[in-house]
């Protein structure tokens, strides 16, 4: 009898130790994907969004997507009434939905008060649903604020500049809450970057870029 209960005392040992190595060996490997999925949140919790829209989000996308602590830029569609809108639908002027750039960035490096130094030099505030020759409510200037912050600062700097008088028009840009961002069809994405040869891109983007570049310096990636 009391060899028997050894035998089950044994067993029972064994099985507890073969569990305990087989935890180890899966704690391992769970813990290693396990920091890569916290490392992956923690750099998305250190971002922030900003929504602009500044005409053709072609243009606006090439501009942003080259400022240091600029993370990703995506174009898309925003405050309209229409969900999921198409481009085609969007470039009717009936979805009320503006072409915009959401960015995603590092406030660390880049702040969201320099972010709107960008949009406020890079495009014209004060042309009504227009930017250059593309006509529409769809071109129309606008801030997408995310926040209480973001709409302050918004306001803020639209104040000033409206009266230091930097244009002789008054200034027409819209500050909105952000309620809906679509974003647009894939070949709209990374647009300028991989089209730059074709006839918008070199007529209209580039020299915007090229002008972009002397203004804004010391706030460009390397290349």
């Amino acid at each position: 009898m009391k060899e028997i209960k050894k035998i089950y005392l044994l067993t029972f040992l064994f099985l507890i130790g073969c569990n305990s190595n087989s935890k180890n060996n899966l704690s391992t490997a769970d813990v290693n994907a396990q920091s890569k999925i916290e490392g992956k949140m923690n750099d998305q919790n250190k971002y922030e969004v900003a929504t602009f829209g500044a005409g053709c989000f072609w243009c606006t996308e090439a501009v942003f997507q080259r400022l240091k602590g600029v993370v990703k830029v995506e174009s898309g569609y925003s405050g309209g009434s229409v969900p999921n809108p198409s481009y085609e639908a969007v470039c009717t002027g009936k979805t009320g939905h503006a072409e915009c750039s959401q960015i995603t960035y590092d406030p660390k490096i880049i702040s969201y008060k320099e972010l709107l130094e960008v949009f406020w030099k890079t495009h014209d505030p004060t042309t009504l649903n227009r930017q250059g020759a593309d006509a529409g409510t769809q071109y129309r200037s606008v801030i997408f604020y995310h926040n209480d912050e973001q709409k302050q600062l918004a306001e803020k700097y639209k104040n000033e500049l409206e009266s230091a008088q930097i244009w002789s028009d008054p200034i027409v840009t819209e500050i909105s809450q952000l309620k809906n961002f679509y974003k647009a069809e894939d070949y709209h994405q990374n647009y300028y970057n991989q089209n730059g040869n074709k006839p918008y891109c070199s007529f209209v983007i580039t020299p915007k870029i090229e002008k972009f570049k002397k203004v804004f310096a010391e706030k460009l990636k390397k290349e």
